[in-house]
C-alpha cells in the first residue's frame, strides 16, 4: 500500500531543502504513480489519471475507458453490462472514468504496487532534483562564459572538489583540475567559465576550469585595466598548468609597451597573476613583425645566437651555445614545445661552438 503520509513528509522536506515547489514535486510523483500502475497491472495502453491530495493525505487513481456495445480491447473499452444499473445514464462512445484506488490499495497487488510506485517516485524525484540543480547552475553562469569567478572551496573528497558560489555547490571536474593546486576547505580560487551551453536534448552544461590557458588571460584582464580598454592585446597564450605559461602580447599604441604594461611597476601585476597560479612561471613575449625576434624571445631565458626561419613550411632553426641548451629546451622539452605552440613554427635547436 502506498503511504501518502510519508510522501507528504518527503515532499515537504525536499521542497524546503532543494527549493523546488511542492506543486512541481506533486506532478512528478503523480506521473511516477501513473507509470507504476501501468507497469504493475500490465495495462500500458490505459488512460490513467492520478490525483495526490496532500492536504487530505489522500490518493485517487482512475482509468478512462470508452463505452462500447462489444469490447475488443479491455484496456481501453468497457461494455454496458459492466456498468450495471449505471448504464442507462450513458450512450455508446462516452468516456467512463473508473475509480480503481481501492482496488490497487487493497487487492493482492496493493503491496507490490505501493512498493513499485514508491520506488518510481523516488527515482523520478532524484532525477528531477538533479536536473533542477543543473538548470540552476546554468542560470547562475549563463552570462559569465569566458570570464572568471572567485569562489571558495566547500568540500574536498578525494579527487572531487566542490566550490561554493552564491550558496550553490559547483563541482570542478577532475580533468579541469591542476594537480599541484592546494585544494583545501575554505581556500579561494579563480575559476575560468569555459563553457555554458545546452546540449541537443537541452540538458544544461557548465564547465569550469583551473587548467585552461584562457584562465591566465582572464586573470591578467582583472589586474591590467589596459586590456579591458583595448590598449593592450593578449594575442595568444600557451600553458603547462602550474609549470610555465607563455604569452604573446601587442599594443594598439606605439608609445605603450605591452610587456612592461603586463609586468607592472616592480613586477606587481605579473606577480599577482603568478600568485593566483601557484607561482607558475610566465614568459611575456612582444608580438612583433619579425618572426625571428618572436621565436628568439619565446625561448627565454636561453640566450640565442641566431634564428633562421622558413615561412613557407613554418619551421625555424635556432642556434645556441651548448651551455644554453638546457635553458632553451628545459624539462622534458617543455620550453621549446611551448615556444613552438606559441609561434606556430616547428623549432629545431642547433649547438654552435664558438671559436
Amino acid at each position: 500500500m502506498l503511504n501518502v503520509k510519508q510522501i507528504n513528509q518527503a515532499i515537504t522536506l525536499i521542497s524546503k531543502e532543494k527549493n523546488i515547489s511542492k506543486e512541481k514535486l506533486i506532478e512528478i510523483i503523480e506521473a511516477a504513480i501513473k507509470t507504476a500502475y501501468k507497469k504493475d497491472y500490465w495495462n500500458k495502453d490505459e488512460e490513467v489519471n492520478v490525483k495526490l491530495d496532500l492536504e487530505n493525505e489522500s490518493l485517487q487513481v482512475t482509468v478512462e475507458k470508452t463505452l462500447v456495445s462489444e469490447v475488443t480491447n479491455p484496456a481501453l473499452e468497457i461494455s454496458f453490462e459492466e456498468l450495471w444499473e449505471d448504464a442507462e445514464w450513458f450512450v455508446e462512445g462516452d468516456i467512463i472514468e473508473l475509480d480503481v484506488t481501492d482496488e490497487i490499495q487493497n487487492d493482492d497487488n496493493g503491496e507490490s504496487f505501493g512498493r513499485i510506485a514508491s520506488q518510481a517516485a523516488r527515482q523520478v524525484i532524484i532525477q528531477k532534483m538533479w536536473e533542477s540543480e543543473k538548470e540552476k547552475i546554468y542560470e547562475l553562469f549563463e552570462w559569465k562564459q569566458w570570464q572568471i569567478v572567485s569562489v571558495k572551496i566547500d568540500i574536498v573528497e578525494w579527487s572531487k572538489v566542490v566550490f561554493d558560489y552564491m550558496w550553490n555547490q559547483i563541482v570542478l571536474p577532475k580533468g579541469e583540475q591542476v594537480s599541484r593546486d592546494n585544494y583545501v576547505a575554505w581556500a579561494r580560487f579563480f575559476l575560468y567559465v569555459a563553457d555554458v551551453s545546452k546540449t541537443e536534448t537541452w540538458a544544461p552544461r557548465v564547465i569550469l576550469s583551473r587548467k585552461r590557458p584562457e584562465l591566465v588571460t582572464a586573470i591578467f584582464a582583472e589586474n591590467v585595466p589596459e586590456i579591458g580598454d583595448w590598449i593592450i592585446n593578449i594575442d595568444k597564450v600557451v600553458r603547462q598548468a602550474w609549470v610555465k605559461t607563455k604569452i604573446l602580447v601587442s599594443s594598439n599604441y606605439d608609445e605603450v609597451d605591452p610587456v612592461g604594461t603586463l609586468i607592472g611597476q616592480k613586477w606587481m601585476r605579473v606577480k599577482s597573476v603568478m600568485d593566483e597560479l601557484g607561482w607558475e612561471k610566465i614568459d611575456i613575449i612582444p608580438n612583433v613583425a619579425d618572426m625571428r625576434e618572436v621565436i628568439k624571445k619565446s625561448l627565454s631565458p636561453a640566450e640565442i645566437i641566431k634564428v633562421e626561419v622558413d615561412d613557407e613550411v613554418k619551421s625555424a632553426i635556432v642556434y645556441i651555445l651548448p651551455t644554453q641548451r638546457a635553458k632553451a629546451v628545459w624539462k622534458n622539452g617543455l620550453n621549446v614545445n611551448l615556444a613552438s605552440k606559441l609561434t606556430g613554427y616547428k623549432i629545431s635547436i642547433e649547438d654552435v661552438e664558438m671559436e
